[in-house]
């Protein structure tokens, strides 16, 4: 007798990930945490600030989130 089992979400994924008022996923940029003195101002303000996960991977990572 098989019995269906409920996948628990992925805890470091709901850490990286967060869901919007509209349900879109909320992610931080990469490349802001070390070798900073090569990288101009701008850039780094653009990294510090979040984006949104892409259409193509929101379905796969709501998923593992439990979203």
């Amino acid at each position: 007798m098989k019995v269906k089992v409920k996948a628990k979400p992925k805890k470091a994924m709901k850490a990286k990930y967060k869901v919007t008022g509209t349900g879109k996923l909320k992610r931080r940029k990469p490349g802001k945490r070390h070798i900073l003195t090569k990288k101009s101002s701008n850039r780094k303000r653009r990294l510090g600030k979040s984006a949104l996960v892409d259409n193509t991977i929101t379905k796969k990572i709501a998923r593992l989130i439990g979203a």
